[in-house]
């Protein structure tokens, strides 16, 4: 059977990291097997999704490069969960509940003051139709609960090994409001069967609900798939996530952050895993090199600090041609191949190529604090045409001019340059500079 895995966020606010990253190793497991990746927007929580997040999840994990062989939306497929729902109760396996919400907290908080499970006691199952008729009178509508077989439930997780549950220990989940409504639990379980999803790999926040949902693929006649279960990505402090806070988006990270694609990529693929950490500039590699084997059950932990580091070491790494946009899209005019090659090894970010495009083709006021050393360095400036190998040998001459070397003859030449201390290898920006704008600053004039 050919390997389909699904990844299945609610619209109801931005992707955080959190998510991204059990959508990325979905979207390897599934490329690794020679498998499909089907995206389904688990949106019957019609209160709380919105248009603008669907939207936003599409354009995340597309600027990711995660594209999907298949698509779907719970909000296409109530007919279904109907269906499903009417064969459940015609088979005793859904029954109706009428307890209010008040009713069940004090239920639970009587059970757990008293040191048991807060598991619900199926009294709705004593009731008898003139019950149920006198609690509709009253305007109550009913809940539904599946009712499970205390049985013991089993899998083989492949990231958490063997996995065991007492039938006994597991409260009858509730699979359709009182609004007639389905609930996660159940529309989950009938996409993941009519879709023939055979793998699904989510959070360890999911474990209980596997436990439950196994009866339930039974009990709807789908094939039970193979599980893992990641463990869950906590910031730097080890707090969770969340989307609704807007915590570590992917957005934020993309427009405000300027982080590439790849590099959030790089790291998430890795994080809590045996594999070390290192820049990949292609999703190629990372299905090359994946194996959920490696997943480690310890508690990753995302740190900004250590993204924006491995952003640096991408940019250093990435040609011209896949940062060509970015920098037209910066305004940058001239910003060809030569510049990109001179300046990256400086940034951290893409957008910090605006500071070196200003000292190379902007007017800069130089910093001119030896002028009778830059007046003898200025007049040996070789005729152009400059290549790499100008630098070398215009400052040869001038350290055999003047006798100077080290610090002493390169920090004045650059500062004159580029009016900064620091900053890209003079060898590559100086032929960008040129040698009329190179005579000016040399004479102290902003040019």
């Amino acid at each position: 059977m050919s390997v389909a895995v699904r990844f299945a966020p609610s619209p109801t606010g931005l992707l955080h990291v959190g998510n991204v990253r059990l959508a990325l190793v979905n979207w390897l497991f599934a490329r690794k097997a020679g498998g499909n990746f089907l995206l389904r927007l688990d949106d019957t929580d019609e209160e709380r999704s919105k248009p603008e997040y669907a939207e936003g999840i599409e354009r995340d994990l597309t600027w990711l490069g995660l594209t999907w062989d298949r698509f779907a939306r719970e909000s296409d497929r109530y007919g279904r969960y109907d269906e499903v729902a009417a064969a459940l109760k015609a088979s005793g396996r859904l029954y109706p509940c009428y307890e209010t919400p008040e009713e069940l907290n004090l239920k639970r908080a009587s059970l757990v003051s008293q040191g048991r499970p807060p598991i619900y006691d199926r009294a709705a199952l004593r009731l008898g139709d003139a019950d149920r008729a006198r609690l509709e009178s009253e305007g109550r509508k009913p809940h539904w609960r599946f009712k499970l077989e205390h049985t013991p439930v089993e899998w083989t997780d492949l990231v958490r090994g063997p996995v065991h549950f007492e039938g006994t220990a597991l409260s009858d989940p509730v699979l359709i409001r009182e609004d007639g409504r389905p609930l996660y639990t159940l529309t989950s379980v009938v996409d993941d069967a009519d879709l023939a999803i055979t793998h699904v790999i989510r959070g360890e926040d999911h474990v209980a609900n596997t436990a439950v949902q196994i009866q339930i693929f039974e009990a709807v006649g789908g094939a039970v798939p193979v599980f893992a279960h990641l463990p869950l990505l906590t910031d730097a402090a080890g707090q969770g996530l969340s989307k609704r806070l807007g915590s570590l988006s992917v957005a934020s990270l993309r427009e405000e952050e300027g982080i590439e694609p790849m590099a959030l990529a790089s790291l998430l693929a890795k994080l809590g895993t045996s594999d070390a950490i290192e820049p990949r500039l292609t999703l190629d590699e990372l299905v090359a090199e994946f194996d959920i084997a490696k997943v480690s059950r310890a508690t990753p932990k995302f740190d900004p600090e250590e993204l924006l580091r491995l952003n640096a070491r991408i940019l250093h790494l990435l040609p011209f041609e896949r940062v060509s946009g970015e920098l037209a899209a910066l305004g940058l005019a001239e910003a060809d191949a030569a510049f990109w090659e001179a300046v990256r090894p400086n940034l951290s970010r893409v957008a910090e190529a605006r500071d070196w495009w200003a000292v190379t083709y902007a007017p800069v006021a130089p910093v001119a604090d030896d002028p009778a050393f830059l007046a003898e360095a200025a007049a040996l400036l070789p005729e152009e045409p400059w290549d790499l190998s100008t630098w070398g040998t215009w400052t040869g001459a001038v350290k055999a001019k003047t006798g100077r070397k080290g610090k002493d003859l390169f920090l004045p030449l650059r500062r004159a340059l580029t009016g900064r201390d620091h900053g890209p290898e003079l060898k590559n920006l100086l032929p960008l500079i040129g040698r009329t704008r190179a005579q000016k600053r040399l004479a102290g004039e902003t040019a």
